[in-house]
């Protein structure tokens, strides 16, 4: 007599289980630079810059030669530097940054510096998943420890290096020049809008592109 056949038993394949949560690990462990958060504030910031400069006016007139003159005094002049400024604001803190930028061009290890020092700020601890803390030679350090690191890091690099010097040599280039500007340019012709709030225009916009970019911030350490 034949001898019954053992039952067969179900084979289950323990590879299925890894391949299914795979996708979800990546998607934790994404880098920085192609997280939500990060795209959100490269775009907010991107149409914030885009609509601040929208506000500049015509550099025809701020070039225009026949309008400059000598100013009859101290106090003709610093009405005219504030007139001026309250009119071509946009046009003069585009050529103070087209002057910081050209100076940290023309000093390359200083824009390295300052290039390392705001990808640290962004990729360490900005947009650094909270749920993901930095491991260092099998340390792991806290948020508390990885900003006062930060910190130090920052004073390092903006008083013990040429980064500080250059920015601020830089900017008082571009206050003297804009100075300059503003008091022998003659503002008869131009028309000012007393209304105008005092915080309009590129200052106002740059503070709304950090408000509007809080958010991805927040997400981001969420």
């Amino acid at each position: 007599m034949a001898s019954a056949s053992p039952p067969t038993l179900p084979i289950s394949n323990p590879q299925t289980v890894p391949s299914a949560a795979a996708p979800s690990s990546l998607e934790s462990q994404q880098p920085p630079l192609a997280t939500p958060a990060f795209r959100a504030f490269i775009n907010r910031i991107s149409e914030t810059v885009s609509n601040g400069l929208s506000q500049r006016r015509p550099w025809s007139e701020l070039a225009d030669r026949s309008a400059l003159s000598k100013p009859e005094s101290i106090s003709d002049a610093a009405l005219r530097i504030r007139k001026n400024y309250s009119y071509f604001k946009v046009n003069y803190l585009a050529v103070a940054t087209a002057i910081v930028g050209f100076s940290l061009v023309t000093h390359p290890f200083s824009l390295a510096f300052l290039l390392c020092l705001l990808a640290s700020w962004l990729f360490l601890y900005l947009f650094r998943p909270s749920d993901q803390p930095i491991v260092l030679l099998g340390r792991t350090f806290s948020d508390r420890e990885t900003l006062g690191c930060l910190i130090l890091f920052s004073i390092f690099v903006v008083f013990l290096t040429d980064v500080g010097s250059v920015l601020v040599s830089a900017v008082m280039v571009g206050v003297a020049l804009i100075c300059a500007h503003g008091a022998f340019r003659a503002p008869e012709d131009l028309f000012l809008d007393e209304q105008e709030p005092a915080a309009t225009g590129f200052l106002s916009f740059l503070g709304g592109a950090a408000s509007s970019a809080a958010p991805a911030v927040i997400a981001a350490r969420g």
